[in-house]
């Protein structure tokens, strides 16, 4: 029986190549789309879960609220991880992380770069899944200046000789460390990302008491189907039996004293699965995805196989009356519904089948490009995906069945008396009431989507543009960024010798850069004489050439001078500190003070008032800001007085080659830098893009489905609209009116769902556009042509069609 099904499932859609093709086209698009956002969306969800206790698993974070801003912070203090595992039973092991950055691997005469280190206690790989090839996980890193590295950095070190007992040595610091372990590369699904894991205990930081620095990532690991909630509660103890007493000695004021001015710190914890995706933390340990977009590619993933399984009911449907005659010999033959459900079933299956193999061809075609929007490098391979072919074949079962389940019912459904007598009652009966609502709903839901995707492109791009085009408080054209710390001393001569080129304006040194990786310093002052009144701020040192090189603006007295010896202790504000601090009359010569690390009162004059510039993300308000002289380190800042900077670039090597640095010539583009903050931005609008593309592509393939239907259906209207001496162009006006509605019908309803949900993507940047009226109409607009080409095709060819022949066709 099923190979009869199977056998005449065949011969139909031989038989009905062209809708057969577009069928097969439109579901093999939807199914694609939907299997490549899939992908994205698992992997997204992925993150952490391949520790074997990630349930298990929190981390220990750092947050407070202050005049002036907010602690949000992913690193906390060096003795935090020992206090709460001696402190409280529920904390069976803790481990911590501090980043090591890229250091200069010296190893014989090779010097190695860009491969990145950080520093982990010994118990680090009882708490996460990362196997050991060699060494064992147990005591590799107990002894200080021991490291485990990966399998990947083994063969680039030593290629195909035994990486076990060799030593690396940390040129600048004379520092030598011995291989004691290799282990597997880390996950791409982890929420960070090393090459090199060194002993804590090489570090002297790591031993420190103290609870006034950070820069440690602390980890816990507690027993199953334990609610960190409950641990959560308690650490408030923790900060007042340890915090407390050093923030005094820090500030002056005890702990009390300090939350009754409106301030409060604490400590609190985040589960190891939610940092991929829930973590809005500062200072985190790598780029972060974010909830909201994988909502929202879910959600495109799934519009887009309805939008498939649609086009397929609507195709199916559209070809019925070509098989009424086919169901009333059957039934007059004596078959049952079941009968011919089955074999409607079998036909969809038959066509979901090959469309689900050329699904699987796109998916395969268009993964590197998918992957270079997305950022990602998923695969379809078997090894690194074990469930795919069950998964897809029953993706594809379910698909199938969906999609075919109301053909099936609607075609078996015709009554064989009906049908037999003639074409008549099979228009009747396929043009009922109900299915032309059902269908026409359908179109509706289509245009729908398409217009919101549309819509929702134009604000991404829109906002994006805003971005762009912003004032910033800096010029961040024809800036190039230089990691000059390799120079060391050499720097000063370095500088004259590029400022000697005409092509070159300015040079600053500053490890405080306004966009991309950057220095980060807090800094709590109180002002004047009000002592237990603190500020937070963050603070940039910077030196005399720093502002006039990124184009700030002076608003209020000057810059830093050599002719002031006294600028060491002077200070430059931004406008949103100068309004923190209360300073409503004037900064100049305003005072603001806090203790050194000695915890000596150290106090600073304000000399002047730096237009407020953006040094974070637009997703973020301006914070308080203070400026203090220092002599540089870090980032070179060239400003450039040419555009055609090869020939600079190519001087600059040279130059830079002379002093022989450790360092190769290595250099980026602050205008590159910016835009690498919104590359999450840039990617989400790259990729509603694409699918609000193929969204209209599909839904025009499913409209086309339904002009066809309807030409189908009013042939013999036609024809006689035609003898009476009706025009081609009101024929095709009058197939066309009733497809327009229905996208005018889809605009009126997509208008207010897209205002909402961009209005709600746009409240996570503090600087955004207005959504307007044009962004709709474009969208309608382009909606109504691209319905009207679809229609119009198979309206022209309907209305062209000898009146003669359609008469004949009833």
């Amino acid at each position: 029986m099923i190979r009869n099904y199977f056998k005449i499932a065949w011969r139909t859609l031989l038989r009905n190549r062209a809708f057969s093709a577009i069928n097969i086209v439109g579901l093999g698009m939807g199914l694609a789309s939907c299997m490549l956002i899939s992908l994205y969306v698992l992997d997204e969800l992925s993150f952490d879960r391949y520790n074997e206790k990630a349930d298990r698993i929190v981390r220990v974070v750092f947050k407070g609220v202050m005049q002036g801003g907010k602690f949000n912070e992913a690193h906390v203090m060096p003795p935090t991880a020992a206090a709460l595992k001696a402190d409280y039973p529920e904390v069976q092991d803790a481990t911590r992380l501090r980043q090591g950055g890229s250091p200069l691997v010296l190893l014989g005469e090779k010097l190695f770069t860009d491969d990145r280190l950080a520093y982990v206690d010994s118990n680090f790989f009882q708490l996460f899944t990362l196997p050991l090839i060699e060494g064992q996980a147990k005591s590799a890193l107990l002894n200080p200046n021991t490291v485990v590295i990966s399998e990947t950095l083994a063969r680039k070190y030593f290629r195909e000789n035994d990486a076990m007992g060799k030593v690396l040595t940390f040129k600048g610091t004379d520092n030598m460390y011995k291989v004691t372990g290799v282990m597997k590369d880390i996950p791409a699904n982890s929420h960070f990302h090393y090459d090199m894991l060194a002993s804590m205990s090489s570090l002297d930081e790591a031993k420190s008491q103290s609870w006034m620095i950070s820069e440690f990532f602390t980890y816990l690991l507690l027993p199953k189907d334990y609610d960190y909630k409950r641990l959560e509660q308690k650490l408030p103890q923790t900060v007042s039996k340890y915090m407390g007493p050093q923030l005094k000695q820090a500030m002056g004021v005890t702990l009390a004293e300090f939350r009754k001015k409106g301030n409060d710190i604490g400590l609190y914890l985040q589960p190891l699965t939610d940092i991929h995706l829930h973590s809005d933390f500062e200072y985190d340990l790598g780029g972060n995805g974010n909830l909201k977009y994988v909502y929202i590619f879910s959600a495109v993933a799934v519009i887009m196989l309805l939008i498939a399984c649609i086009n397929f009911m609507n195709l199916s449907t559209a070809g019925s009356s070509k098989r009424a005659r086919e169901v009333g010999v059957r039934k007059v033959m004596g078959s049952e519904k079941i009968e011919l459900v089955s074999q409607f079933l079998m036909e969809s299956l038959l066509l979901t089948g090959i469309a689900l193999i050329l699904a699987t061809v796109i998916c395969l075609i268009c993964l590197p490009l998918f992957n270079n929007l997305s950022g990602k490098e998923l695969s379809l391979r078997l090894d690194a995906l074990p469930g795919l072919i069950p998964g897809v074949l029953l993706f594809g079962l379910f698909v199938g069945i969906f999609a075919g389940s109301y053909p099936a019912f609607f075609l078996s459904s015709f009554k064989p008396i009906s049908v037999l007598k003639g074409g008549s009652a099979t228009i009747k009966l396929g043009s009922s009431g109900r299915n032309i609502g059902l269908r026409s709903s359908l179109v509706v839901f289509q245009f729908f989507i398409s217009i919101t995707l549309m819509v929702g492109t134009t604000v991404v791009y829109q906002q994006l543009k805003f971005i762009q085009n912003k004032k910033l408080g800096y010029n961040k054209e024809q800036i190039m960024i230089v990691p000059g710390w390799a120079l060391g001393k050499n720097f000063p001569a370095f500088r004259d010798e590029i400022m000697g080129d005409a092509r070159v304006d300015k040079v600053s040194m500053s490890g405080y850069v306004p966009a991309g990786a950057s220095d980060n310093n807090n800094f709590m002052v109180t002002t004047g004489n009000n002592v237990d009144q603190f500020v937070k701020t963050l603070r940039y040192e910077v030196d005399y050439n720093y502002i006039p090189t990124l184009g700030m603006e002076i608003t209020e007295g000057r810059n830093f001078s050599k002719a002031y010896g006294t600028d060491s202790l002077g200070i430059i504000v931004n406008e949103t500190a100068a309004k923190a601090m209360g300073w409503t009359d004037g900064a100049l010569d305003k005072t603001v003070s806090r203790r050194d690390n000695e915890g000596q009162q150290v106090t600073f004059r304000v000399i002047g008032v730096v237009k407020d510039f953006h040094f974070r993300s637009m997703h973020e308000k301006i914070a308080p800001l203070v400026m203090t002289l220092s002599e540089g380190s870090g980032s070179i800042i060239i400003k450039t007085r040419t555009k055609e900077v090869a020939g600079l670039l190519k001087s600059m090597k040279t130059h830079w080659e002379s002093f022989k640095p450790d360092l190769p010539f290595t250099y980026s583009f602050l205008d590159e830098r910016f835009n690498e903050t919104y590359k999450a931005e840039q990617k989400t609008g790259k990729i509603l893009g694409l699918f609000a593309g193929l969204t209209i592509f599909v839904a025009c393939l499913g409209l086309f489905g339904l002009a066809t239907f309807t030409a189908e259906q009013r042939t013999k209207e036609i024809g006689v609209r035609k003898v009476l001496g009706a025009s081609v162009a009101g024929i095709v006006a009058l197939l066309s009116k009733d497809f327009l509605k229905l996208v005018g019908i889809a605009m009126v309803v997509a208008v207010p769902a897209a205002w909402y949900m961009m209005d709600k993507w746009l409240q996570d940047f503090e600087y955004r556009i207005t959504i307007s009226w044009w962004m709709f109409a474009i969208a309608g607009m382009l909606s109504i042509a691209v319905a009207l080409f679809t229609v119009s095709f198979q309206s022209i060819k309907a209305a062209l069609m000898n009146p003669v022949k359609s008469l004949r066709s009833e």
